[in-house]
């Protein structure tokens, strides 16, 4: 199983958040420090933001912040909130056609095991991820 682009991108930006509590931190810094798409990280800002996950302050000085404290953001939450498809083989689709489907005991096994993928990341909050600023190389003037 692959995460999303999305995905990696939301984990990146909270991260990124969660490395300055001190202040608001900006989708273009952001892009700079991991080398990503601003476009592409607006969108996750977006839906990270109507999610109750960041906060967003509007403006020429604004920016995003943790919408609460990294030590209350499961990371399996964030991955339920951003992959739109945990359908990790055909049979568990919309419009499985499958001729094994119902004899089948591959389905019952994946579907265990994307349990488990999930239950692992539920053990871990974005504080567990924490980094410090200098981390990413973004050097902040005084």
């Amino acid at each position: 199983m692959q995460l999303t682009t999305f995905s990696d991108y939301s984990m990146r930006l909270m991260m990124m958040a969660a490395a300055h509590p001190e202040r608001l931190v900006t989708i273009e810094e952001t892009a700079k420090a991991y080398d990503i798409s601003r476009a592409h990280l607006m969108k996750v800002a977006n839906l990270l933001t109507r999610q109750g996950f960041l906060e967003a302050v509007r403006g020429r000085t604004g920016g995003l912040r943790l919408a609460r404290p990294p030590e209350e953001i499961r990371l399996g939450a964030l991955v339920r909130v951003t992959e739109t498809d945990f359908a990790i083989v055909e049979c568990f689709a919309a419009g499985n056609k499958c001729r094994i489907t119902a004899p089948c005991r591959l389905k019952g096994v994946l579907g265990e095991a994307l349990e488990a993928f999930l239950a692992v990341l539920d053990r871990y909050t974005l504080a567990d991820l924490a980094l410090r600023p200098e981390d990413f190389g973004i050097v902040q003037a005084a």
